[in-house]
């Protein structure tokens, strides 16, 4: 019975270990859990500690937040529309002194020029330009019409627009219909004077019936003052200014609107305003819903027009607007937050010392030599004993490296010399011939020019065993070369040379133009009589925003096609026998040329080949711009710079 209980007893354990291996699998292996994944960067002791103190930071300001936001939420709601409603009454105070100088200024038409007992037409035309003139600034126009719509006199055009019913206007119906009363209109184009400037006028028409007593006969008439509508336009959009959580607009007492911000926007429908439903409502503060966001509404009614000027604030959230309560609440709390994390850092730091800087010590191995000297005294016994280790082992990967470095590099130098052996020797043995048959034949002084042409070249083609040369030497090299075959081939073509003074103080490989211009006169040039044209350029590009020499030699021959051009380079088109690479012209020249750029000095360099039927052949060559020195000269004579996708870098296994 014990037995049994004991076997059933261990089960129990065992399934317990296997649930815990289990979770720890699933959490700590797996990654289930991410910040204790074996392959999270939160792993390491330093960010663990970090992470720990973050995750705590961040339910503490949340904690406070939501505290801070209810408390101080309704505070500065109650701000808004305070300073909403302040700014509300100051608006409408100074629209209501507007629209009072206006009606001020229709009573002084009226009384002080129209009212009197003998109307003299010449008197009220001088006292409506007077008037006028005075307040020009915010009026379009001053006018008077007869109770049968014809039109007594008018300030500063009288010229009627034709086939104009006045008496259907609405400023004349209405003040018609009520007579007592002063009428202001909602905005609208002004449309009864014919304007020279032909320009547009928006204004809101103030409108009353007046007496006029001409020649002992008191007859009704209808007086209109325009407004300039831009000066209710200016005073709403100063009111509005840049805040976009609310905004002003106005309507009159059934609802039209006479201003909006959003007045483009209400024409195209693409927004609505429940302006029939506010006109209705009482002076103050309405709460509604509209579209799902809560908004506050203020309003105040302008005196005798019955105009609403309304508020509307959208429910934003204002916790971090600058200059707000809960902004300086939060900038303190993120102050706070910051300093703890800073003496965090600082404990964190000093715990994890040892190992980051061991981890920096083999970080560093691969620039300068490190000794095991340097990080056996510092840290536990287990850092210690792995640095030790670490560093033998980075060791042993330098020799390697450095022994196969060495090999690589023999084997490149060997491969530039054979490369470069195969330059056709042919050229030498025809130039002797001809030097030979000038000579016989009495021209001394063509054989001297050519000999020295020779020497020249073959001067440079040597180096004294250098492959990096100036390309001011590999130019010359160059024009040494087709100033021995023009001799050759009787000024069968001519040459030009164009090379930028930048480019001449640049290093280059040697022996590089020769072969191309080779090509260009055994290819390019056959079948021409005199005709023949060869240009060689030079010049520094930017490509990928990086400095490229391009060297290119241009013939005007009869060109190959383009498909054999793009392929001409690849190295299943090299002639592989001994007697085809010994051909002049065969195009073995471009591939050497081609191969020992790219060995030299990286794949993004070397040959490209542009060429159609009839319309000849350019040999493109690219190279990095390295200014010529004597240091630098030498560093590529041994391998010491290389490539990358930024340029050009001194470097190698000495560096």
């Amino acid at each position: 019975m014990h037995n049994q209980e004991r076997i059933i007893s261990k089960e129990g354990e065992k399934r317990i270990d296997s649930k815990k291996a289990s979770l720890k699998e699933i959490f700590f292996q797996k990654g289930y859990f991410f910040p204790l994944s074996m392959e999270s960067p939160f792993r390491s002791f330093h960010n663990m500690i970090l992470l720990s103190f973050m995750l705590l930071s961040v339910i503490i300001i949340l904690f406070l937040s939501s505290v801070l936001y209810l408390q101080f939420s309704s505070r500065l709601k109650r701000e808004r529309e305070t300073q909403a409603e302040q700014l509300l009454k100051q608006g409408a105070n100074q629209l209501e002194e507007y629209l009072v100088s206006m009606r001020r200024i229709s009573d002084a038409m009226y009384y002080n020029v129209i009212k009197v007992p003998d109307l003299n037409m010449s008197e009220l035309n001088e006292e409506m330009n007077l008037l006028y003139e005075a307040h020009k600034d915010n009026l379009v126009s001053v006018a008077i019409f007869s109770s049968q719509g014809k039109l007594i006199s008018a300030v500063p055009i009288s010229a009627e627009k034709k086939n104009r019913k006045v008496v259907e206007q609405d400023f004349f119906s209405t003040a018609v219909q009520q007579v007592e009363n002063l009428h202001f209109s909602l905005p609208h184009v002004q449309n009864l004077f014919d304007d020279p400037s032909f320009r547009t006028h928006w204004v809101i028409s103030l409108s009353r019936v007046v007496d006029l007593n001409r020649d002992g006969v008191s007859n009704n008439a209808v007086l209109l003052v325009d407004m300039n509508y831009d000066t209710i336009e200016r005073m709403m959009e100063k009111l509005n200014g840049d805040d976009d959580s609310r905004y002003f607009y106005l309507c009159d007492k059934k609802g039209k609107l006479i201003y909006h911000p959003r007045m483009r926007e209400i024409l195209r429908k693409s927004f609505q305003e429940n302006t029939e439903d506010v006109a209705e409502w009482e002076d103050g503060l309405h709460y509604i819903k509209k579209d799902g966001r809560k908004e506050t509404v203020i309003l105040d009614t302008i005196g005798y027009t019955g105009w609403k000027m309304v508020s509307v604030l959208e429910e934003k959230n204002p916790v971090f607007t600058p200059g707000g309560t809960l902004y300086y609440v939060f900038m303190l709390i993120s102050l706070t937050l910051l300093i703890s994390l800073f003496f965090n850092q600082l404990l964190s730091l000093r715990l994890s010392y040892p190992i980051r800087k061991l981890n920096e010590d083999l970080e560093n191995m691969g620039d300068r030599e490190r000794f095991i000297e340097e990080i056996s005294n510092y840290g536990s016994t287990e850092i210690i004993h792995l640095g030790q280790t670490l560093v033998q082992s980075f060791r042993k990967i330098d020799e390697l490296t450095e022994e196969k470095i060495q090999q690589q590099e023999e084997k490149r130098q060997t491969e530039m010399d054979a490369l470069q052996s195969q330059i056709n020797p042919h050229f030498l043995y025809n130039t002797l011939e001809s030097v030979v048959w000038m000579i016989e034949s009495g021209k001394k002084e063509d054989a001297v020019f050519m000999v020295t042409q020779l020497a020249s070249f073959f001067r440079i083609s040597l180096s004294g065993g250098k492959n990096i040369i100036p390309l001011s030497q590999e130019i010359q090299h160059a024009k040494n070369y087709m100033n021995i075959q023009k001799i050759r081939f009787k000024n069968k073509f001519a040459v030009h040379f164009d090379v930028q003074e930048e480019v001449l103080d640049c290093l280059t490989v040697k022996l590089i133009l020769q072969p191309i211009l080779e090509n260009a006169i055994y290819h390019g040039m056959e079948g021409m009589d005199g005709d023949g044209e060869i240009d060689v350029r030079g010049k520094i590009i930017q490509e990928n925003s990086l400095p490229v020499i391009l060297l290119s030699v241009e013939d005007n021959g009869f060109g190959m096609p383009v498909e054999k051009a793009e392929s001409f380079l690849d190295n299943e088109v090299e002639p592989s026998s001994f007697s085809d690479r010994k051909k002049r012209g065969s195009g073995v020249g471009l591939i050497n040329v081609h191969k020992r750029i790219q060995l030299r000095f990286g794949s993004r360099y070397g040959l490209k080949i542009i060429s159609a039927p009839d319309e000849g052949t350019t040999v493109q060559l690219r190279l990095p711009p390295i200014e010529y020195s004597e240091e630098t000269q030498k560093s590529m004579e041994h391998g010491n710079m290389h490539s990358s996708s930024s340029g050009f870098h001194g470097g190698g296994r000495n560096s």
